[in-house]
């Protein structure tokens, strides 16, 4: 099965006054189209740095980030917006939302960019802000929401296209429980009916239960790698 990520011995460096600090640290690793897989570690083993060079939003130091088949580093800006907008979901931690747009212009924004008829964003978006619990909520900006509530148009926003991959940094991080986990379930039917990749930054245990492969990093380096 052809990979849909492949990471090659990829170092990522960054300057901490002037000192140089390794996030990665001569990394290989291989997603394939279908997983729903757990990257964890402690705080500054490298957990967003690796989704971040997967995404195409940060390039490596040394080594190769092979997304698609596509070589990242081989790729002009706007190739990478490109391929961002056409293959990659993303829930940040920090939500990202474009605060002068609504719940409902948040999370259709990324079809929009993809020319998808209106009447056809209006179904998808009205059905997924229902299916998150924002029914209601659809016209309220991102400062009249809670975080709860930001973090579940951010998920909408993510899965609305049916991207191949979906690359979630602690995307539970601040729901309650039976949000988190009406949220997991819906993204674990994507996974199974669309065969859309889920790979998430997290030190939940529900997210972890349900992953299918666990990846571990300790200092830039993947220490264990077990698959369900």
């Amino acid at each position: 099965m052809d990979d849909l990520i492949r990471l090659e011995r990829v170092v990522k460096e960054y300057r901490d006054n002037g000192v140089p600090v390794r996030a990665l640290n001569n990394v290989d690793l291989s997603i394939v189209k279908g997983e729903f897989t757990v990257v964890m570690g402690p705080s500054g083993s490298g957990k967003s740095t690796m989704l971040n060079l997967m995404g195409g939003l940060d390039r490596p130091t040394s080594g190769r980030v092979m997304v698609t088949g596509k070589d990242t580093a081989g790729l002009s800006s706007s190739s990478l917006s490109r391929l961002r907008l056409d293959n990659i979901g993303f829930v940040f931690q920090a939500y990202n939302l474009i605060p002068v747009l609504t719940a409902y212009e948040n999370a259709e924004y990324i079809l929009m960019l993809q020319g998808m008829p209106a009447a056809r964003r209006k179904e998808i978006v009205l059905g997924l802000l229902k299916t998150v619990g924002l029914e209601g909520m659809e016209n309220r900006f991102p400062r009249e929401l809670s975080g709860g509530q930001q973090q579940r148009v951010a998920i909408a926003r993510a899965i609305a296209a049916e991207p191949e991959l979906v690359l979630a940094d602690e995307p539970t991080a601040n729901l309650d429980s039976k949000t988190s986990a009406s949220l997991l379930d819906l993204m674990m039917d994507l996974n199974r009916k669309k065969d859309v990749t889920f790979l998430f930054s997290t030190h939940d245990p529900e997210v972890m239960d349900r992953a299918r492969r666990v990846i571990r990093l300790r200092d830039g380096r993947i220490e264990e790698d077990i698959k369900h």
